[in-house]
Order: structure tokens, then sequence, then C-alpha cells
């Protein structure tokens, strides 16, 4: 067993310690059962969607009619859009009532941030970042009492507007690589941080007097070494009191949010450290531990109010516009792109349910928010791309009847922030996943990182005994073919779990294996999507065809990830996945299956209430959409289909050619 011992330290990957933090930070969920070969559908009764139904219907129905064709900022913040924010403390869903904010649950804020983004995603945008990651949060779980009094019952009335400032110019996806640098001083007497800030892309920054930042201290001098820790420092200056210039901005796709800039040096005082001076050094960990608030909730549901308007809008519109006499939702072209919009916008859906009603319940899954933010955006994408395609020369020209455009533009943001999906697809899911939510893993590499020998031996054995019968059970699980879809889930769920304990013996090779760690992620994605629509099926019941349509999907893209992922492994690896791992089932997506899918938003009224609650389908194209479905009397369905074609027109201001008679 020593040399075992020793050769599992030689095969461990290097893993700094703020790799460690993020790894320990955060808890395990589905996760940890998926992992473990299991669809844990019992945790179903444990969870709830519970709403805010009067703030829903009423506050976010004015907030959405008021400024549904608002644009927010262009240089300058449109006063109108803030008085109205603040009139509904629109800033304040994550702050305690005991400093005058809202405190909702998560399923309130996500179906919030839905319906906005759903009619304006530069509003959603807007108010997604104070109810995020940033001072709010970071206050009310580290903040002295004095801080909480002194800042967060401004923050609810939106007195302070913050903002939160990571990414610099030499640090983006890898956050603290070379971030903002801070030095511990004394000056007069007293001890100072003397920082130059130099951030960008932040959100609200133009418009906020309350700058939450995060750079990295030393103390080359030794000063207070009895309770300061060198390293990442999260810090709150106040506009007024230090010279922080935020008066340069970007211009995100034309999305119309806020984003700029905060620059300057400055001395800062130890009592504007989030939690005092004994925080010096712990910012990182303070930042893992809220992050899944961003990457689980806001950015899902901000995807998901402009996948949920696309599909509800472009489907519906198919119904109305012909071509070659012939309604578009009848052309069988045009129905294989309507049916993969419905079935990802369903997936996202789901899926923003079921971790939701996880994260209400207590859990902070860390390894479930990256999924996520990575699935719920990526997946975005290719529902807003065929939108824009079905909708064609309508949905390429700027109107009021374009409703698809907005959501083409702002697709990017999404995809870019809170940790590029290509990274967090290539390095997090999987390779952070594998150590947090394996039930062996994380143990083992603890033993090893403090040379442990005893814990390694006994956490060992465990994983010796736990993957022997994976190994067995994998390989002997769907050795007839089934039709069942939520059985075929069940199967893969037990493959991956023989995989990645397969997959581990790569040791440090996997962190540099990136193919093989995004194709092991996108099969730990898609099982969890999977898990979500059974969730959704069991509180919902919205429509069993298209459950099992849905799931038929995703099992044909976990049999593409395994048949993919195979020929990159190394052939001691191959002949082991062969020997336990049976080929997945591949399901036959019929015609009659596509069509059923394409058609179910306007052919089967649950599902379409259920659409229409989460979006804003009032005094816009989508409402005349609605109306031109289900009118009866032709010539004002006509005269309504009209309208609905009719394209952005703009008068010319130059007569190009004034005399010629061309």
């Amino acid at each position: 067993m020593k040399r075992i011992f020793d050769v599992s330290k030689k095969l461990l990957p290097k893993i700094s310690k703020t790799e460690m933090i993020a790894l320990q930070s955060g808890t395990t969920s589905l996760d940890r059962d998926i992992m473990s070969g299991i669809i844990n559908t019992n945790i179903f009764n444990k969870l709830n969607n519970d709403l805010d139904n009067i703030y829903f219907s009423e506050n976010l129905e004015d907030i959405c009619s008021t400024l549904q064709n608002e644009y927010i900022f262009d240089g300058s913040i449109n006063k109108k859009v803030i008085k109205k924010l603040n009139e509904h403390k629109a800033f304040s869903y994550i702050i305690p009532e005991e400093y005058d904010g809202l405190n909702f649950n998560v399923e309130t804020q996500s179906r919030v941030l839905t319906k906005l983004a759903s009619v304006n995603p530069g509003l959603a945008v807007t108010v997604m970042v104070p109810n995020s990651l940033g001072p709010g949060e970071l206050l009310q779980h580290y903040g002295t009492d004095n801080q909480k009094k002194q800042y967060l019952p401004k923050l609810s009335t939106g007195e302070y507007i913050p903002c939160f400032g990571l990414t610099g110019p030499n640090n983006g996806s890898d956050a603290i690589g070379n971030i903002d640098q801070g030095i511990l001083i004394e000056k007069d007497g007293q001890y100072f941080i003397r920082a130059t800030i130099d951030k960008r892309y932040i959100t609200l920054a133009p418009i906020a007097n309350l700058f939450g930042i995060a750079i990295n201290v030393t103390n080359p001098c030794n000063y207070l070494e009895d309770i300061v820790s060198e390293g990442v420092t999260v810090i709150l200056l106040e506009k007024n009191k230090y010279n922080i210039k935020n008066n340069t901005y970007h211009n995100p796709m034309n999305v119309g949010f806020p984003n700029g800039t905060l620059k300057g040096t400055v001395d800062i005082e130890l009592t504007d450290i989030i939690g005092g001076p004994k925080n010096i050094g712990n910012g990182w960990k303070m930042l893992m531990e809220c992050l899944a608030a961003g990457r689980g909730v806001s950015l899902p549901a901000s995807s998901l109010g402009g996948c949920l308007a696309t599909t509800y809008g472009i489907t519906g519109y198919s119904n109305l516009r012909k071509q070659f006499n012939i309604p578009l939702s009848k052309m069988m072209g045009i129905q294989e792109r309507l049916h993969e919009m419905v079935y990802n916008t369903f997936l996202i859906e789901n899926s923003i349910r079921l971790t939701n009603a996880i994260l209400d319940s207590g859990e902070k899954p860390s390894v479930l928010s990256a999924i996520m933010k990575q699935q719920t955006t990526e997946r975005g994408k290719k529902i807003i791309i065929n939108g824009m395609d079905v909708h064609a020369g309508s949905g390429i020209c700027k109107g009021p009847n374009n409703f698809v455009s907005k959501f083409y533009e702002a697709g990017p943001v999404g995809i870019t922030v809170e940790g590029a999906n290509i990274l967090t697809r290539s390095l997090i899911i999987f390779g952070q996943g594998l150590n947090k939510s394996h039930p062996h893993i994380s143990d083992i590499v603890l033993a090893l990182q403090k040379d442990d020998f005893d814990d390694f031996d006994k956490n060992f054995k465990k994983m010796v005994s736990y993957t022997s019968k994976q190994f067995i059970k994998s390989t002997v699980t769907g050795i007839l073919p089934t039709k069942d879809k939520t059985l075929q889930l069940s199967q893969n769920v037990i493959l991956f779990s023989n995989l990645c304990n397969i997959i581990s013996l790569m040791g440090g090779e996997l962190k540099r294996d990136q193919k093989v760690s995004g194709l092991m992620a996108d099969m730990f994605s898609q099982l969890y999507m999977g898990t979500s629509v059974l969730y959704n099926k069991k509180k919902y019941n919205l429509d069993s065809k298209l459950y099992d349509i849905c799931l038929a999907e995703l099992n044909n893209e976990f049999y593409h990830s395994f048949t993919e992922l195979k020929p990159h492994l190394s052939f001691p690896l191959q002949n082991l996945v062969n020997i336990s791992c049976r080929t997945p089932n591949k399901n036959i997506i019929t015609k009659d299956d596509i069509k059923y899918t394409s058609t179910i938003i306007w052919n089967n009224r649950k599902v379409n209430k259920y659409i229409e609650d989460q979006i804003y389908a009032k005094d816009n194209i989508l409402e005349k959409i609605k109306l031109a479905n289900y009118e009866k009397n032709i010539e004002i369905k006509n005269k309504l289909i009209d309208d609905i074609i009719s394209v952005g027109e703009f008068d010319t201001e130059l007569e190009l050619f004034p005399s010629s008679g061309r």
C-alpha cells in the first residue's frame, strides 16, 4: 500500500491553493448521486418551487409594462428606469427584511429575471447584478455588523447602486491570475492598503456609487502579521470617499446595460475590507462560496427569458406566416428547427426549476451551478440562432416587430461572463466535478495533499471496493436494449459512474487532456438535464409525450458523446471501457415526433399557459401573435397577420441622386 501511496502522489496533478478553495467551496447534491450511479428521484418530494405571487403579478407587471421598450443606458442612465426599479425595490431581492430588503427565495428571483429578460435583456442584466455576486451578498455573509447597518438599507432603497470589480486587462477567466495588486502600508500611525485599480467589463460600473473590488494584497513589512494573511481581498469603496474613476464605458453588443471601467490609485482604510482586517487574504474563498448565485440562478434565468420568448413567438409566427401558400409550421424543414427550439427550451426550463428548488432547500452545489451556466447559455444560443433562421428577413431587420434580434445580440454576454463557457466545459464541470462530486476521490486527494498515509489507506480501500462494484454493475447493465427512455437514462447514469472511475486513472493527464474532460462534462450535464426532465414531469406533468421525446433526444446526445470519447482514450482505458461499458441506446426521433414537438406550444393549452406565465406578452408583438393564433374571424386575423409580418421601414434622410433622374 505504501508503494501505491507514493505512486498516487506522483500521479496527482498539482492543485494550487486557489483551486483547493474552489474545490472545497459549496456543497454537493444530485451531482454526487449521478457520479455514484444513482438517479435520486426520492429527493423530488422534498423540493418545492414556491413563488411570491403578489410581487410577480403586480410589481413585476408594472416594471415590464413601463420599461419594456426603454433603452437602459447609452452613455448616461435612463432615469425613468432607475426610478421605476427603486419604486419596486428591484435591487433588494436578496437583502434580508431587517435591512429593508425583499429577501426573495431563489425561485422568485429566477422567475422575476426570466420575465424581465423576456421583454428587455438589458433591463434583466441591470436588475441581475445587484442581486447576484456583489456587495449585497458578500456583506450578508461576511460583513461586520456596522458594515451591514451602513450599507444594506441603502442598497435596498437604491441610494447605493453597487457593482463588483474582479476582471482587469490581465485577468479574465483566470480570475486571479494577474489581478490588481495592493500593498499593506503604514501612514501617520495608521495602516492602509495602497492599491492601483484597473478593472474592465464591470456591469453597472458607470452608474455605481459603491464599488466592490477584489485585489491581491501583499504585506512585505509584516504589519499586523498576527491577523493578516496575504492574498485576494474583497473591499468596499464608496465613490464619494475614494478617487475611483468610473467615467468610461463599454458597449456590450448594443444590449444597453451599463458596463465599464474602474480606475485609480487609492489608500484604502482597513475598515473598508468586507468583514474587517481579519479577512485580508480570504477573498477568494468568499467569492467561491457566493459564486453559485450568478452561475446557478441569474444567468440561466436570463437565458431562459429570451429562449421562452423566442420559442413562443417563432412557433406562433410559423403558424401565421405562409410561403408557397402553406404555413411555415407545416414545412418539414421548419419543423426540424422548431423541434430543436422547443426541446432545448424545455431542457433549460426544466433544469432551472430543479436547480432553483435545490438551492432553496439550502444546498449550494457548485458543480451543478457550473453545469447550469454552461448548458443554459449554450443551448440558448442554438435556440436563438434557429429562431433567427425561421424569422428570416424579419429577424435581420430592426423594427418594432423584430422580437428575436435583441436576444441574438445579448446571447454572447451570458456565454462569456462568470467563467467563459469554453473554460467551464473543458476544465470546471468534470475537472472539478470529479474531485468534488465523486463519493471518494476528494477524500483521497485530501489525504495525499496532507501526506496522510493512514487516511489514504482507509479511503483508498473504500475506493477500490466502490470501483469494483460499479465496474461489475456497469458490465451487466443494459445487456438487453430497451425503448423505455427513463430506464435508458438510469442505465446511462450507471455507465457514467463506472466511466468516471476509469477516467480517474488518467491522474494529472486529465487536466491537460481537455478533449476528454469536455466530453465527460457533456455527459455529466446531459444526465443532470435528464434528471430535471423527470423532476418537471413529477411536479407539473405538462405532456407525457413531450417528456418522452426530450429524454429520447438527451439519451441520443449521451450516445454521441460516449462514442466520440472512446477513440480519445489510451488503449488500456479503451479496453476497460469496452469490457464494462455497453454502447448506450440510440433512439429514432420520427417525423411524427418532430411534428408533435414543433406544434405543441399552440396545440396544448396547458403547455402554452405554462410558458405565458413566465414571459411578458402584453402590448407587444408577442401579444399580437397570440391573438392572431386564436382569432376566429378571418378578416381580423388577416389584419393581425399583415401587422405581424410587416418589417421596420425607416425614412431616408438623404436623396442620393437629386437631379440625375436615376
